[in-house]
C-alpha cells in the first residue's frame, strides 16, 4: 500500500499538472472507484456534484490526499494497494483500469486508475481544512502542527511495542511497513521492542529518523516494489535500491554482513536484522 512518501510524490505531482483547474465534465466509469458504498446512484451524485467547481489546491495527511475545491469541499482520494491519478490529453485511449475520469479545462483529464479496486473518492466537507474521513488521523511528521516532544511522550507511555505504535495512523500517520522497518533498523531496535523501554531523547530521535527515511525516499519519487504504484506520470519510484531492510530476506546486512530475517507481524512481514536490532 502507498504510504505516506509514495502520496506526497503524487500530490506534488497533481499539484505541478492540475492547479488551477475547473471541473468540465465527470464519467464515473465505474463505481467502484467510489467510496463508501460504490452503488450507481452515488456515480450520479458524484458526477453532478464535482462538475463545475474548481480544483484550488492539493493538500495531504499520512496516507491520504485531497482536492481542496472553491466551495470549502474536498475531493477525497485514498489510494489502497494500487489506486493512482494520470494526468492526460482527452484523446489518449483509456487504460482497462481507470475508474473515473475527470475532464478538466485546457482538453485534458484527470484519470483515477485502480487495479485491485481497494482505494476510491469521495466528496466530503472540510473541518478546520481537514476532511471529515480523515480528522481522526494524527498529523504526519512533516505537519508544521507536529510536536514531536508531545508524540515521544504519548508512544513512551503505551503499553505496546514500538513497531505497532509507528504504524497506528492515530499516534503519528503516513509511516507503513517498509518505513517502519527502515526506520527500526537504523536506529538499531527490535520491532517488539516495548515502547516503556524508551527514554523521552529515544522516542524523539525514533520519530527523526522516521520523518528522515521518508524525506530521503521522497527524493526517490516513493517505493515501487512491483507496477502498482507510478506517478502521475507513470514512473517508478527507485528507494527501493537502497532500502537496508524491508523485502532483503537472506541478504546481508549492511552494517554487520549478518542476513536479514523476515518474521511475520500482524499478517504481514517484517525485515530486521537478527544481530542489530536484538531485543534488549
Amino acid at each position: 500500500m502507498p504510504e505516506l512518501p509514495e502520496v506526497e510524490t503524487v500530490r506534488a505531482g497533481l499539484e505541478n499538472l492540475v492547479i488551477p483547474a475547473v471541473v468540465e465534465s465527470v464519467d464515473v466509469v465505474d463505481a467502484r472507484g467510489l467510496r463508501p458504498s460504490g452503488e450507481p446512484e452515488d456515480a450520479a451524485f458524484f458526477e453532478t456534484v464535482l462538475t463545475g467547481r474548481q480544483l484550488t489546491a492539493v493538500s495531504r495527511r499520512g496516507k491520504y490526499l485531497w482536492f481542496v475545491l472553491d466551495d470549502d469541499t474536498a475531493l477525497l482520494a485514498h489510494l489502497g494497494m494500487s489506486g493512482h491519478f494520470r494526468v492526460v490529453d482527452r484523446r489518449a485511449p483509456q487504460h482497462r483500469h481507470t475508474r473515473i475520469v475527470i475532464a478538466l479545462d485546457e482538453g485534458r483529464d484527470l484519470r483515477f486508475l485502480d487495479q485491485r479496486t481497494f482505494g476510491g473518492l469521495t466528496l466530503t466537507p472540510l473541518l478546520d481544512g481537514i476532511p471529515g474521513p480523515v480528522t481522526h488521523i494524527a498529523p504526519d511528521p512533516f505537519e508544521e502542527c507536529f510536536d514531536a516532544d508531545e508524540v515521544a511522550r504519548r508512544l513512551c507511555a503505551r503499553r505496546s511495542t514500538i513497531k505497532r505504535s509507528l504504524l497506528d495512523q492515530t499516534l503519528v500517520s503516513g509511516i507503513g511497513n517498509i518505513y517502519a522497518d527502515e526506520t527500526l533498523w537504523r536506529v538499531r531496535r527490535h520491532p517488539e521492542t516495548p515502547c516503556s523501554r524508551l527514554s523521552q531523547s529515544e522516542a524523539v530521535e525514533l520519530l527523526q529518523t522516521a520523518r528522515d527515511v521518508m524525506a530521503e525516499a521522497m527524493s526517490q519519487g516513493g517505493t515501487s516494489f512491483d507496477s502498482l504504484y507510478v506517478n502521475v506520470n507513470g514512473e517508478s519510484g527507485w528507494f527501493f535500491r537502497v532500502v537496508d531492510a524491508y523485502g532483503r530476506e537472506d541478504e546481508p546486512c549492511h552494517r554487520c554482513g549478518t542476513p536479514i530475517v523476515r518474521e511475520s507481524f500482524m499478517n504481514r512481514s517484517s525485515f530486521r536484522c537478527p544481530r542489530c536490532q536484538r531485543l534488549r
